[in-house]
């Protein structure tokens, strides 16, 4: 009975500790995403001269060997690969920058789609 008393107590102190771990796996894992696909449109617009026209256009690239993502990644936050694109106002227009769907708020304060 004691070590199961003894269990429980640990338990309830490292649960808050164990949802702010995942919490901040998932903040990594976004910011990681977010820059490999900012890579990816820069490297695109390396090539082509213009951004692409949406984000599909990184993974099936008309030439076979410029694919620049092997599949958009999945926002951590919403499950889904839902970004938020910037295109730019130019005539070209094009995909300049992404951001998460997610409507939550970061542990730092910040949205998630302000990233």
């Amino acid at each position: 009975m004691i070590v199961l008393s003894i269990m429980g107590i640990l338990l309830a102190i490292a649960q808050p500790s164990l949802k702010s771990s995942i919490v901040r796996a998932r903040e990594a894992v976004l910011k990681e995403d977010l820059f490999q696909i900012r890579e990816a449109l820069d490297q695109y617009y390396a090539d082509h001269g213009k951004y692409p026209s949406m984000l599909a256009d990184l993974v099936n690239s008309t030439e076979k060997s410029k694919s620049y993502l092997r599949a958009l990644p999945k926002d951590p936050f919403t499950g889904a690969p839902d970004w938020i694109t910037v295109n730019l106002d130019s005539e070209d227009g094009g995909v300049f920058d992404v951001h998460s769907a997610s409507p939550l708020v970061a542990a730092d304060g910040t949205p998630y789609n302000s990233w």
